[in-house]
């Protein structure tokens, strides 16, 4: 019989723990739990990322661990750009626009890399937290020129989502989406933002959208806390001839 391996042992004993404990529940300290598992900080808090991936507990920072109830998925599929919105309606599941700043930049030389627009054109940059359960699930970061969307025209009826926002307006008409995805750790400024230790496994989505003419309308940055989330996408075989 095979002999399970101490890390194993380790996932198998937190995985009982936090099925023994109720949602909201606050596990034990990092420093206690090694000592009563009989393991090193370091090896314990690689264990629990993967627990926290899959959305099973929440570590915030300060704060401490905590176990994170069953929760709807948003699922959907890459070949479609779908906000989050559309997608939580799919499921029955109430989400909303948390801590939300708008902020009016121009593109220099030292910025132009992470606004991804030509030199001197005026942009707004629109930074939002996305809410389900009162629980941050989401960190979105769209910039567009003023001459598509300005601060005054998201003073009323915007709900946290720009793509619906520009879709229900139908000008520019937005045709095709270009995504980057990754995993990345949590930066202390996000962490803060999205209530989660500084560290913590965040899905990173850095896209363009472009209209029918092949213009860029929106450059943004989607960070995605998993367990939450199910992206997928569906690929044809190629018929390769032999």
């Amino acid at each position: 019989m095979q002999k399970t391996q101490p890390y194993q042992r380790l996932q198998i004993e937190l995985e009982r723990l936090i099925a023994h404990k109720g949602a909201g529940a606050k596990l034990p300290s990092e420093p206690v739990l090694a000592k009563d598992l009989g393991v090193s900080r370091s090896t314990l808090r690689e264990a629990m990322r993967t627990f926290e991936v899959q959305g099973l507990i929440r570590r915030r920072q300060g704060q401490g661990t905590f176990v994170v109830g069953k929760q709807k998925t948003f699922e959907g599929g890459l070949e479609v750009l779908e906000s989050i919105e559309t997608l939580s309606e799919r499921i029955g599941l109430d989400v909303r626009m948390g801590e939300f700043q708008i902020k009016r930049l121009k593109v220099e030389k030292d910025n132009q890399s992470f606004l991804n627009f030509p030199l001197k054109t005026t942009v707004i940059q629109i930074d939002r937290i996305i809410i389900t359960e009162d629980r941050p699930i989401a960190y979105l970061i769209d910039i567009t020129p003023i001459t598509v969307i300005d601060e005054n025209d998201l003073q009323q009826g915007f709900d946290g989502s720009v793509l619906d926002w520009l879709l229900k307006r139908g000008n520019p008409v937005l045709d095709s989406s270009k995504s980057r995805i990754d995993a990345i750790a949590a930066s202390s400024e996000i962490a803060r933002k999205m209530q989660i230790q500084r560290g913590a496994p965040l899905l990173f989505f850095a896209a363009d959208e472009y209209d029918t003419s092949g213009q860029l309308v929106t450059h943004s940055y989607s960070y995605f806390i998993p367990g939450f989330f199910d992206f997928h996408i569906v690929r044809k075989v190629a018929n390769k001839q032999f």
